[in-house]
Formats: C-alpha cells, structure tokens, sequence
C-alpha cells in the first residue's frame, strides 16, 4: 500500500540547460545583424584578402572598417595653403575674364567677377575655406 501511496507522486526532473550554437562570445558588446548584397561582400573579401595575416573575419572587418570611417569622420576639413588658395583664384579670374562680356563697363565687370569669385551668399555660410 504503501508503494502504491508515492507511485502518484511524480519525480523532481532536471533541468539540462540547452547548448549554445556558435561561438563563445569574445567581448560584451550588442550583435547587428547586417545584410549585405554580393558586390559588397565581394569587396570585403578582396579588403580582407590584402590584409596582413592571421586574415580578419568578416565581422572583425567589418569592426575594423567602422572604426577607420568613424576616425575619419571626425578629422577637420582639408585646408589648403595661402600659396595655392591664391593660384587657384588667379587662375579663375583668368577664366572669368575670358568669358565675360567685351562690350561691359569695367564696374560692371569687376561686380560680376567678384560675385563669381566669391559665391553666392546662400554657400559662402557653409564653405569651411572661408573665415565667417
């Protein structure tokens, strides 16, 4: 009777903790997933390929790549020196010359080629060439 008594009674089971696929994560860090087409991939592998050995993974690339566009996003605009910013604008007002018109004023000639030279107002705010 007695065994009948606890034969109701179901057995404590065990919990098997379910294996992980993949892997083991090396740092702490939030997984993208990201899609990316053939002709990408084909050029990620090529980046990869000139690399030097032990060759990066696809996702270490990856990492690497926005890392190197994130590092340049930050460098300040190029700036050119006074020497060539000064050639470049004689050269364009040798061009403006060339293609104004003979028969104007030398007043009218000269507001039309400093408009030219300098712009016109709506960009002159946002060149990064200029001093505002």
């Amino acid at each position: 009777m007695c065994r009948q008594a606890f034969s109701g009674i179901m057995k404590k089971q065990k919990v098997i903790p379910r294996k992980k696929t993949g892997p083991t994560a090396t740092d702490k860090g939030e997984p993208v997933v990201v899609r990316m087409h053939t002709p990408q991939l084909k050029a990620l592998d090529a980046w990869i390929a000139h690399q030097k050995p032990p060759f990066p993974s696809r996702p270490e690339a990856v990492r690497r790549l926005v890392e190197l566009a994130l590092a340049n996003s930050k460098k300040q605009p190029v700036r050119f020196s006074e020497k060539i910013a000064a050639k470049a604008m004689e050269l364009a007002a040798r061009a403006i010359d060339g293609l104004m018109d003979p028969s104007a004023s030398a007043d009218e000639k000269a507001v039309g080629k400093r408009r030219l030279l300098q712009g016109p107002s709506v960009f002159r705010e946002v060149r990064a060439d200029q001093e505002k």
